[in-house]
């Protein structure tokens, strides 16, 4: 017999999220604690900072392609973190910038 495992989207989720606040915390946090930005006050991880500032609009694709290439003082992270850890940041960020 086949038996399936059914996890509810936000068991994955939460998952994700979880392990991106730890490597968010590991490499951004210098810049980025609490969602700041200590180098470009203005450019914030905020909800509002994020529609405004990033380019391609707050989403997760566009939070991936910045950590991935870097923008001006904010250095490329895609040969340090791999596609996974890049996207579960991305994630990190989206659902932190929704509770301020």
């Amino acid at each position: 017999t086949i038996s399936t495992l059914s996890l509810s989207p936000n068991a994955a989720i939460a998952k994700d999220i979880e392990a991106g606040e730890q490597i968010f915390n590991a490499n951004c946090a210098a810049c980025h604690a609490g969602g700041q930005n200590v180098i470009m006050p203005d450019k914030t991880l905020e909800k509002e900072a994020l529609e405004t500032y990033l380019a391609g609009g707050r989403n997760e694709a566009s939070i991936v392609n910045q950590v991935t290439n870097g923008k001006n003082a904010m250095p490329a992270f895609g040969g340090r973190l791999d596609e996974d850890q890049i996207n579960n940041v991305a994630a990190f960020v989206i659902a932190t910038s929704e509770s301020g």
